[in-house]
């Protein structure tokens, strides 16, 4: 689902839509402080709405196994299934989220004109490689260039648009030559079959689908990233959320630090609530962390992702999204730097 924030519809009311499209809840087992892998904080009592993705990293391995209902055994919290980081960041602008799973070019959006929204980068749930990629439909082509006048399909505002749109570019070609089409990863499958679309630029676990009927990678955003423009998932957290509950911000980030930790370290365990989540087998879950490059708190929070760097890769993401008319104007430079937060990661890397 895909709403403009430019159509007049009120916040509230896009939010509500929204979330009528998301599951609440964690599942019907109870917390139990015991299985915390720290100990729980039982001070916490207030409801944590989370909005996430069926994308194959540490985040569904973290609702899988109730790691935030074991540590926060007392909180109520409430977990929201999104189709894209674009609506991540509409129901951010409605009031209804307080973290949530965003690509670096919604979360770029989300600080920019004309959204503007109080929120701040506070993890980075994978860099992303192999995972998202352009697949073609057999026969059609065998580069960027043999798909001009061909239908691509990927989902607008998305790190698979970013990465489609700065290859054309990077390419020498012009994005008017190709037919692009907005269309969310569950619509792209049923699409690709009927033969409607030509190629698609979107990530696990619908990209392996596509590639089991037949589709063929031609460029991955992995190819992206060498060439300068790397693109990540992104934990985004509303600001007045991050000042009135850091307990909650810090338990929350060791939670994701420990499904890290468990991705790289036992893959094997990791992969199985990955495939409850995201709907594969076991197997095809753990290949699927091969397409991202997982961080460790302690490596998050230092100069080359939420210490520095990140703020800059934002910048540079919304001085090619205005090229694009993704957004109305580039921010000053410290909006992006302000709008990083390393507070949590480091919180976690000194647990």
């Amino acid at each position: 689902m895909t709403i403009s924030t430019r159509t007049g519809l009120a916040a509230s009311a896009v939010a509500a839509l929204l979330l009528s499209a998301c599951s609440l809840g964690g599942g019907a087992d109870e917390a139990n402080a015991a299985d915390c892998p720290w100990e729980a904080d039982e001070s916490v009592t207030s409801t944590v709405r989370i909005g996430y993705q069926k994308i194959p990293n540490g985040d569904v391995v973290v609702k899988d196994q109730k790691i935030l209902e074991n540590c926060l055994p007392n909180a109520t919290i409430e977990w929201n299934d999104f189709a894209s980081g674009g609506d991540v960041v509409q129901a951010f602008g409605g009031g209804s989220l307080d973290i949530g799973l965003v690509g670096s070019s919604p979360a770029t959006k989300a600080l920019s004109e004309p959204l503007n929204l109080p929120v701040s980068v506070v993890w980075v749930h994978d860099v992303i490689g192999s995972a998202e990629s352009l697949i073609v439909q057999e026969g059609v082509a065998t580069d960027l260039a043999g798909l001009q006048g061909k239908t691509i399909a990927t989902p607008f505002g998305s790190t698979a648009h970013f990465s489609l749109l700065q290859a054309i570019a990077d390419a020498g070609l012009d994005a008017a030559d190709f037919h692009l089409v907005n269309s969310e990863p569950e619509q792209i499958a049923p699409a690709w079959g009927r033969g409607d679309v030509d190629a698609a630029w979107v990530w696990d676990p619908t990209l392996s689908e596509l590639a089991k009927d037949g589709g063929e990678v031609i460029l991955t955003s992995e190819d992206t990233a060498e060439a300068g423009k790397p693109t990540y998932d992104l934990g985004i957290a509303d600001n007045d959320f991050i000042d009135e509950n850091p307990a909650v911000l810090e338990t929350w980030a060791k939670a994701q630090d420990y499904a890290v930790q468990q991705i790289l370290e036992e893959p094997d365990k990791a992969a199985e609530s990955v495939a409850v989540e995201v709907g594969v087998t076991t197997e095809e879950a753990e290949k699927l962390f091969d397409g991202f490059v997982f961080l460790r708190a302690s490596e998050q929070a230092g100069a080359d992702y939420l210490g520095g760097k990140l703020g800059e890769d934002l910048l540079a993401t919304a001085q090619f999204l205005l090229t694009q008319d993704g957004i109305d104007a580039v921010a000053d430079a410290s909006v992006y730097a302000d709008g990083v937060d390393a507070g949590p990661a480091q919180a976690a890397a000194d647990r």
